[in-house]
């Protein structure tokens, strides 16, 4: 069999993902499940290398992977697509995992995204973190954003990825794309040079280490938007995963760095929706205020910004996981087990299904009552937000917070 006869089936099938094994059917990813391929055969040796060296097109590539004994790099089929393919060895056999690169670059709205993202996407400097576990979707995110700029702005948009996966024509903006290995040697070599290149927007597919991290944010800090991912679950993983890069003696001031240029975190996870028709995202957005500064300069503090994107969420957009997914259980497009499974504190979350108010709703009832007292109306202070009545048994859940309101980001 031909690798591009299993990736047909596959992308008809409207799988994610396809995993190669010697000794096991070809295995396809559908909705977030692994389902093997039984009207193939069982793979052999011969398979996965006539398959690998099939995708491998040049003898560098070929080379490289029989140097690191394994290799990323992006895979076309005309009429069918792209696909990103991480070739390896296991036990002295072959192996193959290829993730489908869906040929249209879905909108924010498209992808059920919080519309502050949007706004982010106006910003004209800073540093914005797309973050999440692998296949959690940042790559389809950063695409979608990317995408808004081309479309609304006329800047140079320099990209920066191991391997391409969504290409972007030119519109408003002029696009240029940089593939680690065929077009530059590393991340963190490839930055430097852009910052010679004149680009007004920058994305950086990944900050793997120190150096890529500090240029980037000498980028952010220098005039430039950038873009970039990584690994992390949340805001304040986030943060002290970058603070945690930098030598103790250097990180007070990296502190202090980043909270002049972070604009935004966006972490997300796939949650399968109720209907059984594929995942959708559940997503915590931080947009950095000057309460966000302060909890980013003072590491004390940092543990507390789950509590200040709770409290944001009205007058900044900003929202958690839990609440994230107490809205798509609301909107019915995720069950109660999805939504219960994944939640960041399930004590917390069950309260708020059963009308209670829970600490992060207090701390933004608190919030919400500071201002007004502030403004001359509200509560006096000192007396507490009442909570909702429990939820009666097969009563409707408690209804959602009222709409956001107009996002004004610091500066």
């Amino acid at each position: 069999m031909h690798i591009n006869e299993l990736l047909t089936v596959v992308c008809e099938q409207g799988a994610s993902d396809l995993h190669l094994k010697v000794g096991n059917h070809p295995i396809a990813r559908i909705r977030g499940k692994l389902t093997p391929m039984t009207q193939f055969k069982r793979l052999v040796q011969e398979d996965t290398i006539a398959m690998a060296y099939a995708i491998m097109a040049s003898d560098k590539q070929k080379a490289k992977f029989k140097d690191s004994l394994d290799l990323d790099i992006a895979y076309s089929v005309p009429s069918l697509g792209r696909f990103r393919c991480n070739i390896f060895n296991q036990r002295g056999t072959v192996g193959l995992v290829l993730r489908v690169i869906p040929r249209k670059i879905y909108t924010i709205d498209d992808l059920m995204l919080p519309k502050v993202l949007k706004t982010i996407c106006q910003e004209q400097r800073g540093l914005v973190l797309v973050t999440g576990t692998t296949g959690s979707g940042k790559s389809t995110t950063l695409a979608a954003m990317i995408d808004l700029i081309n479309a609304t702005r006329t800047e140079h948009i320099l990209t920066i990825e191991d391997p391409i996966e969504y290409l972007h024509r030119d519109n408003l903006s002029i696009v240029n794309q940089r593939e680690v290995e065929a077009d530059c040697r590393t991340f963190s070599s490839a930055l430097r040079a852009a910052l010679r290149q004149d680009p007004d927007v920058i994305l950086v597919g990944e900050m793997r280490d120190l150096e890529t991290i500090e240029t980037a944010l000498h980028a952010a800090e220098t005039g430039h938007l950038v873009f970039s991912t990584l690994h992390t679950l949340d805001a304040t993983e986030t943060i002290n995963r970058v603070i945690s890069v930098f030598p103790p003696h250097h990180q007070k001031q990296i502190r202090l760095q980043m909270a002049a240029v972070l604009k935004g975190i966006i972490s997300q996870r796939l949650v399968p929706r109720a209907d059984g028709q594929g995942r959708v995202p559940a997503v915590e957005v931080m947009v950095t205020t000057e309460t966000v500064r302060t909890c980013i300069e003072d590491k004390d503090k940092t543990k507390t910004l789950k509590d200040v994107i709770a409290a944001g969420t009205a007058q900044y957009g900003m929202q958690t996981f839990d609440q994230s997914l107490y809205f798509l259980l609301r909107q019915g497009l995720i069950t109660e087990e999805e939504a219960l499974l994944r939640a960041t504190n399930v004590g917390e979350f069950k309260l708020r299904l059963e009308g209670v108010m829970a600490t992060a709703d207090m701390a933004k009832a608190n919030m919400e009552r500071g201002m007004s007292i502030a403004q001359g109306g509200g509560r006096e202070s000192g007396t507490p937000p009442t909570a909702a009545p429990p939820k009666a048994p097969g009563a409707p859940l408690p209804p959602l917070p009222a709409p956001d309101v107009k996002i004004t980001l610091a500066r």
